[in-house]
């Protein structure tokens, strides 16, 4: 499932690409017909993410909804423009052709990006695994790069947004809906809060007061988005470890500092993911090191999809359990 920092690159393409501009919807699949005919020629005046769920607003003040899911992606094509704040220093930041080739004129020319071996910062698909989506209809490969603008659509397509320059082409989505202001505000109203919007005082007190309350496990409590937003599979092991913490701890025994740290540590690593299009937790890496996570995520991460391989600082092998149905990677001795 993507987490938090896709979403929000996904918002902002949309800030950059869509806002200002009276926009085209259809739904090539049909499901969502009714409300792309609510928004089809309307202007999007805002695009905004909350943890993985996503909103974009339309003039009458009219609002999708937006929450990919185990499956959903969004599927750019044209004249992308990459959000003028997300520059790694690798040089990934500007406007891509139809090619995929970048053209922006701040970016020196001698900084080679470092594209990930899976496509995780892709400008052009952002969302579920590669192997399970953008297939050809009776073929079995990755489609590339069309020839022509706005190109056909692939797959089942449940909404398509159109301007003159940009395609976006959703698919497989957990939910898509069309909400008025104040049922966007219930919706948000029950969603923890996502250090990337509000990074106050009051939003790290709220964290904490609700996690040391709760006698359940740390590691189901960072999976709840009523209690934080965005964290998903791989920050949930990636942010326990960091913390040396056991997963099964019930969150009422945590310290106070501990749980602050938790929360400081999700808005550090946030912002690294947003800014790289990766969730790159081994965030003291140089050179080479560097390089080759950023390529590749089995040399970006401490323990996720490390299982049965020696822990990184002691050497314990990873362990792999189930623990909210999904998948946990720790190591029982540094989070003993």
């Amino acid at each position: 499932m993507p987490e938090g920092h896709s979403v929000h690159r996904i918002a902002r393409q949309f800030q950059r690409n869509f806002v200002g501009s009276r926009v085209s919807l259809s739904s090539p699949q049909g499901r969502f017909a009714l409300g792309a005919s609510q928004l089809d020629g309307l202007e999007m005046t805002d695009a905004r993410a909350v943890g993985k769920q996503m909103f974009l607003e339309f003039d009458h003040r009219v609002w999708l909804r937006v929450h990919l899911g185990l499956y959903g992606a969004w599927d750019f094509s044209g004249e992308i423009q990459m959000d003028a704040t997300i520059a790694s220093a690798n040089g990934r930041m500007g406007q891509t052709n139809q090619r995929g080739t970048i053209v922006d004129p701040n970016v020196e020319p001698s900084l080679t990006p470092i594209l990930d071996s899976a496509g995780e910062n892709s400008l052009h698909s952002i969302g579920a695994p590669r192997r399970t989506r953008v297939r050809m209809s009776e073929q079995e490969k990755e489609t590339s790069a069309p020839e022509t603008f706005p190109p056909d659509p692939i797959g089942q397509v449940r909404v398509r947004l159109l301007t003159d320059t940009v395609c976006a082409d959703l698919r497989g989505p957990t939910a898509c809906e069309v909400l008025d202001p104040q049922q966007v505000d219930a919706v948000i109203a029950k969603l923890g809060p996502d250090p990337l919007l509000d990074s106050s005082h009051d939003a790290e007190d709220r964290f904490t007061a609700v996690v040391r309350k709760k006698a359940t496990p740390i590691g189901l409590i960072l999976m709840d988005q009523n209690v934080v937003s965005g964290i998903g599979n791989v920050y949930r092991a990636e942010l326990l470890f960091r913390a040396k913490l056991n997963p099964y701890a019930p969150g009422k025994s945590l310290a106070d500092d501990t749980v602050r740290a938790l929360w400081r540590d999700w808005a550090h690593l946030l912002k690294i993911g947003v800014e790289t299009g990766q969730m790159m937790t081994m965030d003291d890496l140089d050179g080479e090191d560097y390089v080759l996570a950023m390529a590749n995520r089995a040399d970006r991460h401490w323990v996720y999809k490390r299982e049965g391989l020696p822990c990184r600082i002691c050497g314990t092998h990873i362990t792999l359990e189930e623990m909210g149905a999904r998948k946990l990677y720790w190591c029982p001795r540094c989070q003993s």
